[in-house]
């Protein structure tokens, strides 16, 4: 039995659950140990030396721990990517997100804004800062801590409008998803694997990233509210 251990981030803890159902299916002699935390603190360890075979993160992410080191260059395969949605509590009224003018309307019209500290989160930043309304917003903002899911801040009442993967999003209960953002300003990741430096077991990682990434996920990814990368 080969046991592969891999670190993720929040936002594609439940499609993994799948994919490697998916490839266990089809190599029963593979276990595959997945942890998924806020990916922040997933670069972190894997920057820290732990020992993973696997890590999937943001692209940028990757390409950052290749520049560093910590997982082997050439090994990274991307797999999905993944869009930004909007949500706010269940009951309440949807706002118009049609346009870029209308999200813009109503992120200033909000009580209270969510957004996580994962790469969304960053570039929504950066869109505040370009439609110079950061300063204004920036007292209502709740910035979702690592591994928690901004649907849930939503959920609770203490966001009335929040922002994350439509992965993270999905399935959440007491929330409504708006939709995603438009085209104009429209936040897309790719999120992608790569071998991890500490592992010894390589080519079973290359072998199990290949078929990930392959057209027999696709209809998976899709259910999961990402596109193939």
């Amino acid at each position: 039995m080969t046991t592969l251990r891999l670190i993720s981030s929040m936002a594609t803890k439940p499609l993994l659950a799948d994919l490697v159902a998916l490839y266990t299916a089809q190599a029963p002699d593979v276990q595959v140990l997945v942890e998924s935390v806020g990916g922040v603190d997933a670069a972190k360890r894997v920057q820290a030396g732990e020992n993973f075979d696997v890590v999937v993160l943001a692209s940028d992410a990757i390409d950052k721990l290749v520049a560093s080191g910590h997982v082997l260059a050439g090994s990274r395969a991307d797999l999905v990517r993944s869009g930004v949605a909007v949500a706010v509590p269940v009951g309440q009224p949807l706002p118009d997100i049609s346009t870029e003018a209308a999200l813009k309307a109503a992120i200033l019209a909000a009580p209270t804004l969510g957004y996580s500290t994962g790469p969304s989160g960053v570039q929504l930043a950066k869109q505040f800062e370009a439609w110079g309304i950061a300063d204004t917003i920036a007292p209502r903002i709740v910035q979702a801590k690592p591994g928690v899911p901004v649907g849930s801040l939503v959920a609770q009442g203490e966001v009335a409008l929040g922002f994350q993967q439509l992965s993270e999003m999905l399935g959440v209960p007491g929330i409504t998803i708006v939709g995603g953002l438009p085209q104009a300003v429209e936040i897309i990741t790719t999120f992608s694997g790569s071998v991890a430096a500490t592992s010894s077991q390589a080519d079973a990682v290359r072998t199990m990233l290949a078929f990930w990434a392959s057209a027999a996920c696709a209809d998976t990814k899709v259910r999961h509210g990402m596109q193939a990368a």
